[in-house]
């Protein structure tokens, strides 16, 4: 059996969103995606797959505050509707919870990405030259 890095005797995941919340290599299931909080690994210690294709560049962020945009913003309106606390407290309270709970969901959300970019064999985006050919030419290339 031929390998790469996408295909191996290992059993590939069917579901890249748990293998990634739970910080494990899109391959094998067992080694360490993260070498830090949000540094991912130079690779799998297990099955040895090499993590230089993954870059889930501002996606975990851009989905980290969307997801926790609309709770910060209940919990604002809440805070200060039943409080009625000054504006400071609110660089106090409602500031730090909403930095806290995007802070905590990166890391997840980053994994989650990795493994999906593994799963989906996403690679660098390149214009196919057949499909600017004219149906002739298309033809003549199968």
């Amino acid at each position: 059996m031929e390998s790469d890095d996408h295909t191996s005797e290992h059993q590939v995941t069917t579901n890249p969103a748990l293998t990634g919340f739970l910080g494990r290599c899109p391959r094998c299931q067992r080694g360490h995606l993260f070498s830090g909080y949000l540094k991912l690994a130079h690779g799998c210690e297990v099955c040895g797959l090499d993590y230089a294709f993954a870059d889930p560049a501002d996606g975990p962020a851009f989905f980290g505050m969307s997801i926790v945009a609309v709770p910060a913003l209940a919990f604002a309106l809440w805070f200060q509707f039943t409080f009625e606390p000054p504006l400071w407290m609110h660089l106090f309270v409602s500031l730090p919870v909403t930095v806290i709970a995007c802070v905590l969901i990166l890391r997840p959300l980053k994994g989650w990405l990795v493994c999906s970019q593994f799963f989906h064999k996403a690679e660098e985006g390149s214009i196919d030259t057949a499909w600017h050919a004219s149906e002739k030419e298309r033809k003549a290339r199968l």
